[in-house]
């Protein structure tokens, strides 16, 4: 096989709802991914992580180092590794190649129009091609079950499209429901692409939905670390905050795993070179729709780019921090009626933007052209381009055979010398009144006083099976520090639906012991302490039920015997009579109730994770008449809530039967009969409420099937890993709810 047919490869997200949990995010929703990118269908290993996860640029520098890498090698590999890097001026030079990027929201449209004249603009053939779309797909079987034969029909028109005057190897695919990213090289490039890998981000409701978020792929092209983003943030002139907060999680959660296994995974800003395309939905502010088409009309586009959402984040550092974008000499291109170049005629009458963006971090990069490409009608946006001449690091391999050769030659010298030797900043850290979901971290500062280098690597104790608690996490966990350098080393907290019911009952505390090990050297402990609020998110129902005062206003002790008390004791007639079902979830039901009936994509649309912070506040400390946030901040809370009861609203050990019966509605009601009081109540309140929903559907855009997926998620959970027909069967299931009775 060709050096180029071996890079045909392809990445999907196999299922955007199934999500694994990050137990390490400072989101407002857990932080989800779907069950993520398959590449030759192997499953990949997700690493877990926030912000600067990686701390220390260790990868290979060059692929002739790749034998390195091999197990036997140890800290002499880190050594070599590192020097490489640092000396790397020494056998690479810089030349030049073209990469063309392009973007186009397609909104759920077939193919209709030849793509030559976007994807081949330029009067050269571009060595590189990223081309991202946004909206592939606008089905409810391609938002479910992120299954879609546009996929198909794109890629056939984008190949068709690419410049007739070379010939490309399509190297990489990746999509998550309707964004899907697409990477050409020149067959004569592709024998320099190496160490490819694809990732995907949800940032749709809870995290789990894909119909927001973000594909990428990261590849070494020579000598040089490329990433390409393809992102789709949420819309609505009025949400850049939350494009702000889905660009931040983005690049907390994207994360690519490395070669080699013992080094953590690299984050998008790992990379020297990042291009970030995409529909980043930013709009015009503060403008009336007939003066934005009059300053189009007067192509006065530096007066309309100053009332640009993102040019105005950019400018205060909220988002793309150190990125560049050419400047817009086009017109915006949303929103057009389909098939024309007229401005949207809608009810809505929408006001034209630049939603449409192509922007790039790096050295060494020149932009040709970014223009937009009027004659493509397809949808209701209009495609754009950007020409990037980008500096790549290429390897001399004279050179770097002897730079090699003189590293391994001094390192020989000092082999065996003498013992490393670290010094710490502090070796007790505690952690006050940590909340759910609350990121929380200290810094623990390792400074290298010996005579040589050292590799680090906090270690497993006896009989556990991570070096940390689940909640804790040393970011980075693992490192290399040269003679008289220092690192530091994050010790992040974050308590989340798996870990939090425990930490409310009591039987867990905030509290472990790291080892850090040096090779040759000797280990470190270091002391973790903490105390944690406890929080209605994550108590069990039962529990909750039991609670007529806030929970941070209960004695630790009562809630303890409470999670406790077996099932006699529940029904024991010496209980307290039990609230009908916890009162945390009226306020938020009866909120939405009264407030977002008719909110248009309630339960789609994520919420901000600052309001999520004040509701969970106001409901673990009193009873206010008006939860703080907006109807989507409240309904996500809800979500969470239900996601984080440790036994769900249908418990377990009825899970099967649900699944048995679920084609059958008499059965199912049945079973829905048995359940415990208090679990049978919080079930008819949530459905009689989703059931009053479905009443206003013409306004908030929900309907049985939207619906079903969603909760049936949440409230028929399962007590192990679900496959696809399980999934359609507890949604079936759950239909039966929905139906509006008959009387």
């Amino acid at each position: 096989m060709s050096d180029a047919g071996r890079l045909i490869e392809r990445s999907h997200s196999a299922d955007t709802r199934e999500h694994k949990e990050d137990k390490h995010t400072h989101s407002s929703t857990e932080k989800a991914r779907g069950e993520g990118a398959h590449e030759n269908n192997l499953e990949k290993v997700k690493g877990e992580g926030r912000n600067e996860l990686v701390r220390l640029s260790r990868h290979t520098v060059s692929n002739k180092a790749q034998m390195l890498t091999m197990p036997q090698f140890g800290l002499r590999d880190t050594l070599i590794k590192c020097e490489l890097l640092k000396n790397e001026d020494a056998y690479t030079y810089i030349e030049n190649f073209s990469f063309f990027l392009g973007t186009y929201n397609v909104n759920g449209q077939t193919p209709k129009e030849s793509l030559r004249s976007w994807l081949g603009c330029t009067p050269q053939p571009p060595d590189l091609y990223c081309i991202g779309f946004q909206e592939l797909d606008l089905s409810k079987e391609a938002f479910f079950f992120n299954d879609t034969p546009k996929e198909q029909e794109w890629m056939k028109a984008v190949s068709e499209g690419l410049h007739s005057d070379a010939k490309y190897a399509l190297a990489k695919l990746v999509r998550l429901v309707g964004i899907m990213l697409l990477f050409y090289v020149k067959k004569e490039h592709a024998e320099h692409i190496s160490e490819m890998e694809a990732e995907t981000v949800g940032t749709g409701i809870m995290g789990r939905m894909g119909n927001k978020g973000a594909v990428a792929v990261r590849f070494r092209f020579h000598n040089s670390d490329v990433c390409v983003v393809n992102a789709h943030l949420a819309a609505h002139v009025e949400e850049y905050e939350r494009r702000n907060q889905d660009y931040r999680d983005i690049c907390s959660r994207m994360l690519f795993r490395q070669q080699d296994p013992t080094l953590s995974p690299l984050t998008i800003m790992k990379h020297s070179i990042v291009l970030w395309l995409g529909d980043l939905n930013y709009r015009i502010s503060d403008l009336e729709v007939d003066h934005v088409k009059d300053l189009i009309i007067k192509k006065d586009f530096e007066t309309l780019h100053n009332h640009d959402q993102l040019k105005r984040q950019m400018d205060e550092e909220a988002v793309f921090v150190d990125f560049l974008e050419g400047e817009i000499e086009f017109q915006p291109t949303y929103k057009y009626d389909m098939g024309s170049d007229q401005w949207d005629t809608s009810e809505k009458c929408r006001v034209p933007a630049w939603c449409d963006r192509i922007l790039w971090k790096g050295k060494n990069i020149t932009q040709r052209h970014y223009r937009s490409h009027m004659t493509l009608r397809t949808s209701d946006h209009k495609p754009v381009s950007s020409l990037l001449e980008i500096g790549i690091k290429v390897v001399n391999e004279e050179s770097y055979k002897r730079t090699l050769e003189d590293i391994v030659r001094s390192l020989d010298k000092l082999e065996n010398e003498c013992i490393p030797s670290v010094s710490l900043s502090q070796s007790e850290f505690h952690f006050k009144d940590v909340k759910f979901m609350q990121h929380r971290a200290e810094t623990l500062t390792l400074h290298n006083d010996g005579q040589v280098p050292c590799k680090f690597e906090f270690i497993k104790k006896l009989d556990e099976p991570a070096y940390c608690k689940p909640w804790l996490t040393a970011n980075p966990s693992r490192g290399f520090l040269t003679q008289g350098d220092s690192v530091d080393i994050d010790l992040e907290l974050f308590v989340n639906r798996s870990t939090a019911p425990e930490l409310n009952s009591g039987q867990q505390q905030l509290e472990d012991i790291l080892i850090l090990h040096l090779e040759r050297g000797k280990d470190f402990f270091i002391s973790i302490s903490g105390s944690y609020l406890p929080s209605c998110f994550g108590s069990s129902v039962h529990t909750l039920c039991q609670l007529r005062e806030p929970i941070q206003d209960m004695p630790l002790e009562t809630i303890r015997e409470l999670s406790l008390m077996s099932t006699s004791e529940k029904n024991s007639p010496d209980t307290e009579k039990a609230l009908d079902i916890p009162k945390e979830l009226w306020m938020m039901v009866d909120h939405l109730y009264r407030n977002a009936s008719k909110q248009e994509d309630l339960f789609q649309q994520p919420g901000l994770r600052s309001e999520f912070e004040e509701i969970r506040d106001c409901l673990d400390t009193g009873m206010p008449d008006t939860l703080p946030g907006s109807n989507h901040s409240v309904a996500e809370a809800l979500l969470l809530f239900l996601d984080a009861l440790p036994e769900p609203v249908i418990p377990f050990s009825f899970y099967q039967q649900c699944l048995e019966c679920c084609f059958t509605s008499g059965e199912c009601k049945m079973i829905i009969s048995m359940l415990p009081q208090c679990h049978k109540n919080v079930f008819n309140y949530v459905t009689a409420f989703l059931r009053e929903l479905l009443k206003n559907s013409a306004h908030n855009r929900l309907d049985i099937n939207i619906l079903a997926t969603i909760f049936a998620a949440l409230l028929l959970r399962s007590p192990t890993k679900q496959d696809i027909m399980e999934k359609r069967k507890t949604q079936e299931f759950f239909q039966h709810f929905l139906v509006q009775e008959t009387h």
